[in-house]
């Protein structure tokens, strides 16, 4: 099944995995670009942290509190540093979003955060691999 099926979807669970090999699960704000997930988050955040140690990810459609209502899915994760990955991925998710996205980022330039932004982009795995 392809990243594209989610595409519809307003959020996702995604889950990252500790050095102990527990799961933590978190909802997050996506956008599909060419078969791959792409997620902003703050630099510093646990599942930065722990992407750093394991890029095994999972994800599955879920509400805003994280409940999930569609199947698990097997994915590796990396953090973007190419500028212009970055900006097709922040142009998506803010034709995704709208205003939500628009504030989100008015707030993140007025606190700063902004600079601390992460770009998460999730390549799911093909079944059989």
């Amino acid at each position: 099944m392809p990243a594209s099926d989610l595409a519809r979807e307003r959020y996702l669970s995604l889950a990252t995995f500790r050095k102990n090999g527990a799961e933590v699960r978190t909802p997050i704000w996506f956008a599909v670009i060419d078969d791959t997930l792409w997620m902003m988050t703050g630099g510093d955040t646990g599942k930065v942290k722990r992407l750093r140690s394991n890029p095994r990810a999972r994800v599955a459609a879920s509400d805003v509190r994280g409940i999930v209502h569609g199947p698990w899915r097997e994915g590796r994760a990396r953090i973007a540093e190419d500028p212009r990955e970055i900006a097709e991925a922040r142009a998506m998710l803010r034709a995704k979003y709208g205003w939500q996205a628009r504030l989100l980022d008015l707030f993140s330039r007025l606190s700063g955060r902004i600079h601390r932004r992460v770009w998460l982009a999730v390549a799911l795995s093909k079944p059989g691999d």
